[in-house]
């Protein structure tokens, strides 16, 4: 097989690169390992910044968004049995968050990639990257049972953490930054009607909380359990019992309960991979970062280096000059850690250490009160979780 651009991986990242190429006249080709269904049914994400809203919008991919997702101005924090709400259009010139699941985008992507017509292979393992460092990359794969080779001028994996893109940047020029958090989150689906209209974020003494939805029927929520708990030691009852002792507060309606479809519980890491770029590949989204879940930023920062690649290769085309392609590394990794920065701070304004001494605590309710108090403390807030221009 042969074309222009060799993306590795069918996530939100990957398919909506092979459209904003589509639609710039770039041949491309998506390799994704797993089938179509698990891609369309695999939960992630479910907010989406106010960027990757106009871009998904600008990529003809926002119909269906902007008929069944829920545009959210704010968020509620509540601690020592207050509620405090988070006003982002008035805080950043009118930008809001959508929910909008990550499963539902895929769908949306894929269904638009199959009717433009490119290659996209599901069930095509990607095996490794030879010839990185060359004009003539090549993606050797598997598909059906029968190896091939992918020929492109440039590959971008798409392929998490784990994929083969990254392992092919040499471990002599690679650098790793990690930290690791001693708590996870115990996230559910729960056929249950939302019981607030927008995100609720508790800070408590027994640990943090977070009511979020994925549509007006169906309730995501989260609670933070101590590193390697097994989702199954919480029972229904337990887990309800639990959201409500931690999102407790003055004039908060009780919380609607119904039937757990899903649990499962999230470890909490991040991870920065330096560089984002090794000759002609380069890397995007969980193949080059990992977030924890608190600030959502996991699939917009996805989106943010697509967007950028895209940007790139199109003034390349425009141009000839390689500029924005060589600086695609550098561009990425301000924004990168700019999230990181906000997630790490969100983490640790909302979560209690296990070993958390009291200092921390009266610590953790100094910066809430701060945050509540003072508009330029919220509007910072409302800048991160709205995100960054592209």
């Amino acid at each position: 097989m042969r074309t222009t651009v060799g993306i590795v991986g069918a996530g939100p990242a990957g398919l909506l690169l092979a459209r904003l190429l589509h639609r710039a006249g770039v041949e491309t080709a998506v390799l994704e390992s797993r089938d179509r269904r698990h891609v369309e049914r695999r939960q992630r994400a479910g907010i989406l910044e106010q960027g990757t809203v106009d871009v998904l919008r600008a990529a003809g991919a926002g119909e269906r968004m902007d008929r069944e997702g829920l545009r959210h101005d704010g968020i509620e924090l509540r601690y020592a049995g207050t509620r405090h709400r988070v006003d982002f259009p008035a805080l950043t010139g009118g930008r809001s968050v959508m929910a909008y699941a990550q499963t539902e985008v895929c769908k949306d992507l894929i269904a638009l990639r199959l009717a433009d017509g490119g290659p996209l292979l599901f069930e095509g393992e990607a095996l490794a990257v030879d010839g990185a460092d060359t004009d003539r990359p090549r993606v050797r794969f598997r598909h059906r049972g029968a190896e091939d080779v992918l020929e492109c001028d440039y590959v971008v994996g798409c392929d998490g953490s784990w994929g083969v893109t990254r392992r092919a940047v040499p471990a002599a020029l690679s650098r790793v930054f990690e930290q690791t958090y001693p708590f996870g989150w115990l996230g559910v689906l729960a056929d249950a009607p939302p019981s607030h209209d927008e995100l609720v974020y508790a800070r408590h003494d027994r640990g943090f909380a977070l009511l979020s939805l994925r549509s007006p029927s169906v309730s995501r929520l989260y609670l933070q359990v101590p590193a390697g708990t097994d989702a199954d030691s919480w029972d229904d009852g337990a887990i309800w019992d639990e959201l409500e002792r931690r999102v407790e507060a003055a004039g908060a309606p009780p919380l609607t309960r119904g039937p757990i479809s899903q649990k499962s519980v999230t470890p909490m890491r991040s991870s920065v991979h330096e560089p984002m770029r090794y000759g002609r590949l380069y890397l995007a989204g969980d193949a080059a970062h990992i977030v924890p879940p608190t600030g959502a930023k996991g699939l917009n920062l996805a989106v943010g280096d697509v967007v950028t690649f895209a940007r790139a290769l199109v003034h390349r085309r425009e141009t000839g000059s390689d500029a924005l392609l060589d600086g695609y590394s550098a561009t990425c990794l301000r924004r990168v850690w700019q999230a990181q920065r906000f997630s790490a701070d969100l983490t640790a304004l909302l979560h209690r250490a296990p070993d958390a001494p009291p200092f921390e605590d009266r610590l953790q309710h100094a910066r809430l009160e701060r945050l509540t108090s003072c508009r330029a403390a919220a509007t910072d807030l409302a800048e991160g979780y709205t995100g960054l221009p592209f």
